[in-house]
């Protein structure tokens, strides 16, 4: 193959020249045991590593990378490993959000500021893809992703059960009183039992189909469990690839193109994909500016069907998902329907439809026909109204069809302390009827927009059978997570929105099918409520959190940091020594 950029690599600058500095580099990379000859010339890659005790979804990184270095070498490269901030959803308080961006300043500056040709981005727990993607898509390199891979599925008692939703589905059990403490901790034993993510379509392994489906990833990259051979095999191919892409100059720009989102968009209806895809697709394309925006995701996901009857939604977990075909097949599916962009370049150098046109599917029922789809209308529908301006989100798939058109008394909580210290009073003035308010929960307000939009019911509402509610937030909710639960409504309510301004007993209006969510308040009852509305104080008074607050954009924008948005490029602008 052609090797047209080999005079003109990055490394060079660092290993190619014969004076002070080439002597400096070289010679201190020698005390790793290195020849002469891995500075030759051969493209530099760089293994961008989110490994972590801290990050269990990621705890077997260090044995993966490995796999990718035997292709690099093989391939005629020179693989340099580095770690970055790891970011686990499981452990970091108050949540993994918060630190998104941070870790992508991590990734940027760690790449800039290396002689490194090409990377590959390991990621895997939630925040990890999102936050390499967005570091490397600022410094414009040829770049590719690993995923870790599920967990196996779940047992408990002869079933299989699925991370965070068979969670919150025991849960809820324990405090109605219909399972005992002890057989919840023996659902505990048995759900995590393998290395890897989340099994469910939760948002790691929604964002593992984003990064196939948007081209960033290897063909089958979604899937395949974190234990199985075939993932190791998958890392020691892409490391391979990685060396052709820095030789052929295939830079992330030429992958994720409009045409690439516009994929991935469908992918995520059909997968019946985490709510957190949106936000972290927003700011992944504010780095590369391109115009992508709410509006795309409802107009572009609103006719996909979803055919993956995966939990939360359905009943499968990502084993199965896998055994059946994979993504590819859910690929194939929309090309044959007229929902792909059939010529988007891939990372493998071909096209989208080329990798997937030759996909079957080996079973119907996890991986449904079109004709049999899980939910007819999939997506995610974005909502606008005297409440969201900006808009807000729901997972139709993962909601009650009869709560879709709803109008009820709002019970608010102001803030997730406020929620957890009143939601088990038996004195509680709610019953299922009314929609449930969580307000200082978005970007600012938590600060980092938590997980916390799937509130709980009251036991009393439990008690009676009842399953689910409407629940209003400007919060994320787990990928994992079910319900009819209206999220990232924007403005949120630290910032000023309208959210800030319902108060107990207030009407709220959602209509998904009209796309509406509208608080039935005069306007001049609003603006009187304003005047006297006072914003948060920032939750630190320095360090990044204070940082955070004082830049971060809102949910509909990405929530990403506004100084962090668009490609600054490679270059380092001054050299040392």
């Amino acid at each position: 193959m052609t090797d047209r950029n080999k005079g003109k690599r990055r490394s060079s600058r660092w290993f190619g020249t014969t004076d002070k500095d080439g002597f400096i580099h070289r010679s201190w990379m020698k005390n790793q045991g290195l020849p002469d000859d891995a500075f030759d010339g051969r493209p530099v890659i760089g293994i961008c590593n989110t490994w972590s005790e801290l990050t269990p979804c990621n705890a077997h990184f260090r044995q993966l990378a490995e796999y990718i270095k035997r292709g690099v070498w093989e391939a005629g490269g020179f693989p340099l490993e580095f770690p970055v901030m790891s970011l686990g959803e499981t452990m970091l308080r108050p949540t993994a959000m918060l630190f998104r961006n941070l870790a992508s300043m991590d990734v940027e500056e760690s790449i800039r500021a290396n002689p490194i040709d090409g990377v590959v981005l390991m990621v895997g727990c939630d925040k990890t893809t999102p936050a390499l993607m967005m570091g490397a898509a600022s410094c414009d390199l040829p770049a590719i992703c690993l995923s870790g891979g599920p967990m196996l599925n779940g047992k408990y008692r002869g079933q299989d059960i699925g991370s965070g939703t068979s969670v919150w589905q025991f849960s809820e059990a324990v405090r109605a009183g219909e399972m005992t403490l002890q057989d919840f901790m023996a659902a505990e034993a048995g759900q995590s039992r393998s290395a890897g993510h989340c099994m469910t379509m939760g948002t790691a392994s929604t964002m593992a189909s984003m990064v196939e489906s948007l081209g960033m990833g290897l063909p089958t990259n979604a899937a395949i469990p974190a234990v199985d051979s075939r993932r190791r095999t998958l890392a020691h191919m892409v490391g391979r690839r990685i060396v052709e892409m820095v030789r052929e100059d295939l830079r992330m720009s030429r992958v994720l193109t409009r045409a690439a989102f516009e994929n991935a968009v469908r992918a995520n209806g059909a997968i019946g994909g985490s709510t957190n895809a949106v936000v972290h697709l927003l700011a992944l394309a504010g780095r590369l500016g391109i115009e992508f925006s709410l509006d795309d995701w409802d107009r572009l996901g609103r006719d996909v069907p979803t055919i993956v009857d995966l939990m939360p939604s359905g009943r499968f977990l990502m084993e199965d998902f896998y055994y059946a075909g994979g993504l590819p097949v859910v690929l194939k599916t929309l090309g044959d329907t007229g929902l792909l962009n059939k010529d988007a370049l891939t990372v493998n150098g071909r096209s989208m439809w080329d990798n997937v046109k030759d996909a079957e599917n080996f079973n119907e029922e996890v991986i449904r026909p079109v004709s049999r789809p899980l939910v007819k209308s999939g997506g995610i529908a974005v909502l606008r109204g005297n409440l969201a301006p900006n808009g807000a989100i729901i997972k139709p798939s993962a909601a009650t069809a009869a709560l879709m058109q709803h109008r009820g008394r709002a019970v608010v909580f102001k803030s997730i302390e406020d929620y957890k210290a009143r939601i088990d009073d038996p004195k509680l003035d709610i019953d299922e009827t009314c929609v449930m308010v969580l307000q200082n929960c978005g970007p600012k307000g938590y600060p980092g927009m938590a997980e916390v939009g799937n509130m709980g019911l009251p036991p009393k509402i439990l008690a009676k059978g009842i399953k689910d509610m409407v629940r209003i937030s400007d919060a994320r909710m787990s990928g994992t997570a079910y319900g009819t639960v209206v999220l990232h409504v924007a403005p949120e309510a630290a910032a000023g929105g309208p959210l800030a301004l319902v108060r107990d007993g207030d009407f709220i209006e959602l209509d998904v099918a009209g796309r509406r969510l509208h608080l039935d308040v005069p306007d001049a009852e609003l603006v009187r409520r304003r005047a006297g509305w006072t914003p948060p104080p920032p939750p630190m008074t320095g360090g990044y959190q204070k940082l955070y607050f004082d830049h971060v954009l809102q949910a509909d924008q990405g929530a990403d940091l506004d100084f962090l948005v668009g490609c600054r490029g490679a270059e380092v602008g001054r050299d040392s020594h």
